[in-house]
């Protein structure tokens, strides 16, 4: 048994080692939202973002008005559903690749959002929107609730 357990002890430490970053590899955030129970377009952008390799949690089918301002998201932002991960809140149809690269990048922010429900956004994309497209803008939401553009979508 001893000899068994110092194998294994053994290998787990040479995989650590050979590895890099396995050793200090923190488990994935995962995404809480907030939406209606009945919205498709909200189910389509979670389907999204666990497709992109992000991880989906608790889900809480109640509406996200209460959500947004308890993150504090300014209600001209707002959208059908809202999340929070890491730490910061995201609102509306905002593309995994920008929810990624906010989490690397970690500004002092309260989040982001794509305000409203544009068409070509995750979610709001496809078939089921006759593939049509509208130029929209993933806005940072600073802390002060103002905003800037942290990227555009088909300018």
């Amino acid at each position: 048994m001893n000899r068994r357990r110092l194998l294994t002890s053994s290998l787990s430490v040479a995989v650590a080692l050979a590895v890099p970053g396995l050793a200090n590899a923190k488990p994935a955030p995962k995404v809480e939202v907030w939406k209606s129970p009945d919205c498709g377009c909200c189910k389509s952008w979670l389907a999204h973002l666990e497709t992109q390799g992000m991880t989906v949690g608790t889900i809480h089918d109640i509406g996200n008005v209460e959500a947004r301002q308890a993150l504090g998201v300014p209600a001209k932002l707002g959208s059908c559903h809202t999340a929070k991960i890491g730490g910061y809140a995201i609102e509306g149809h905002v593309p995994a690749r920008e929810i990624k690269r906010l989490l690397k990048e970690k500004p002092a922010a309260i989040g982001l959002a794509v305000p409203g429900m544009p068409l070509g956004s995750p979610g709001m994309d496809g078939p089921d929107f006759d593939n049509q497209t509208q130029p929209y803008d993933v806005l940072l939401v600073l802390k002060d609730g103002s905003t800037r553009v942290y990227q555009s979508y088909f300018r």
